[in-house]
Order: C-alpha cells, then sequence, then structure tokens
C-alpha cells in the first residue's frame, strides 16, 4: 500500500472535516440528490467520454493509486551487475536459472531473450515496444481520473443552478431562501472536493508511477543489452548510473 497517497487523501480529508465541524454540524453538508447528481453524473459522463471497456479498467486504476510495487534503481543495478558477472563467467545460458526468481514479466521476458540469443537490435526493439504500450496503457488510465477531475465540478455547478432555479421560482418565502441556496451550492462543494482531493491529484501519482516505471524499463533493457556485448560489470554501472540522478546511483561500495 502507498502510505503516501492514502495518507495525503486522509490528512486532507480530516482537515476539510474539522473545518466544518468547527463552524457547523456535519449534516449541515450532507444533502443526498446533490452527492447523487455530481457522482452518478460524473460517471455518466465518463461513460460518453470513454469506451466501456475502458471504464471497466476504471477500478484496477483507482486501485494502483493506492497499492504499487516496483524495485528501486539499487536493485536493478545491482542485479544486472551480478547477471553480468554470472555472464561474463559462465556464459548467458546460465542466466535462465534466474528467470523463474523474477516477479517482473518484463525482465522475464528480456532475460529470456538474451538466454536465447536473439539479436541485440531484435531484443531491444521488442523491449521497447513493450515498454511504449505500457506507457500507453498508463496514460489511459491517467486520463481517465483527469477527465473525472475535469467534469465533476462541472457536474456540481450544473446542480448549483438547478437549485438556484428552484429557489427563485419559491422566492415568496424569504425564510426558505438561505437553507435552498445552502443546499445549492452543496453541489458544487461536493464537485470541489471530488476533483481536487481524490481525481486529480490520483491522476497525478498515477502520470508519476508512469513515468517511473517506464524508466525503471529502460534500465533493464540497457543493461540486457550491455550482459549481451559482453561489457563488464563495472563498466554496466557506470552505463546506467549515468541515466540516473546522484542519489539513486549505485556505487562501489554496494
Amino acid at each position: 500500500m502507498d502510505f503516501a497517497t492514502v495518507g495525503g487523501l486522509g490528512g486532507a480529508a480530516v482537515l476539510t472535516l474539522a473545518a466544518i465541524l468547527i463552524g457547523s454540524p456535519i449534516s449541515a453538508f450532507i444533502d443526498w440528490p446533490s452527492i447523487l447528481m455530481v457522482v452518478l453524473g460524473s460517471f455518466g459522463i465518463m461513460f460518453v467520454c470513454f469506451p466501456g471497456g475502458k471504464m471497466k479498467d476504471m477500478p484496477a486504476v483507482m486501485r494502483k493509486g493506492f497499492f504499487h510495487k516496483s524495485k528501486s534503481p539499487e536493485q536493478i543495478l545491482q542485479l544486472m551487475r551480478e547477471m553480468s558477472s554470472r555472464a561474463r563467467r559462465e556464459g548467458v545460458l546460465v542466466l535462465e536459472d534466474m528467470v523463474a526468481d523474477q516477479d517482473d514479466d518484463f525482465l522475464k521476458k528480456g532475460i529470456q531473450m538474451v538466454v536465447d540469443g536473439h539479436d541485440p537490435s531484435a531484443i531491444e526493439e521488442v523491449l521497447y515496444n513493450e515498454i511504449d504500450n505500457i506507457a500507453a496503457r498508463h496514460k489511459d488510465g491517467a486520463d481517465l481520473m483527469d477527465q473525472m477531475g475535469t467534469y465533476a465540478p462541472a457536474m456540481g455547478m450544473i446542480g448549483t443552478l438547478v437549485g438556484l432555479v428552484q429557489m427563485l421560482q419559491n422566492l415568496d418565502d424569504p425564510t426558505a431562501i438561505g437553507p435552498a441556496m445552502a443546499v445549492a451550492l452543496l453541489t458544487t462543494f461536493y464537485g470541489a472536493v471530488m476533483a481536487n482531493m481524490f481525481a486529480l491529484p490520483l491522476a497525478h501519482k498515477l502520470k508519476m508511477r508512469s513515468a517511473d516505471e517506464v524508466a525503471e524499463k529502460s534500465l533493464v533493457v540497457q543493461g540486457l543489452l550491455s550482459i549481451l556485448a559482453g561489457e563488464s560489470p563495472r563498466f554496466l554501472v557506470d552505463r546506467l548510473n549515468a541515466q540516473l540522478p546522484p542519489k539513486e546511483r549505485l556505487s562501489e561500495a554496494s
């Protein structure tokens, strides 16, 4: 679980709730017709924006914002260095023993292609095409949340306009104007909360994770090509370190 995501959302929710409770009871901010209009209306618009097949992926996309597992650059470099050392001592065929130990399908595929003796240019082409496809799928997932963040406030504004029209039709009762105005404004509040405390931050987190995963897999490709070229483990580490910021580089002491 990504505790930064959970902690950030939880902290924002607690602060908002505290601000509400300081000035009024929580019941004043609950209006079910407004909630339904914003939430269900936003999801309805999403079905207009995206095909049904992509909408089925939305639960999985949201889950990725809260659960994420990846290797650090240091772990990748250590693995590549170990593989390079073994390949130089015993030949690339020895790497087949390491395939089953990996939990990343991309890495498994790359190692197996090296072991099978494919041409380096073919390996590079296949693996980078795979990276492009992964990045495209990630972009689709982030776009889902981006669009939800775009349309939720719009649905909130529509709900507010509906409430205002209904309020203006009943101006003969001045005592009802205040409560009616409050209910009308709640839809804008719900739309702003849905967009700015959930959808847009989650979309940004997904984009950052996609960039990190693409960079991680690019390191894997470069490492495998270096192993296939018979380069020394030290040179392999230097080659991959050059693609990383100083704080993420693998030192010789490691």
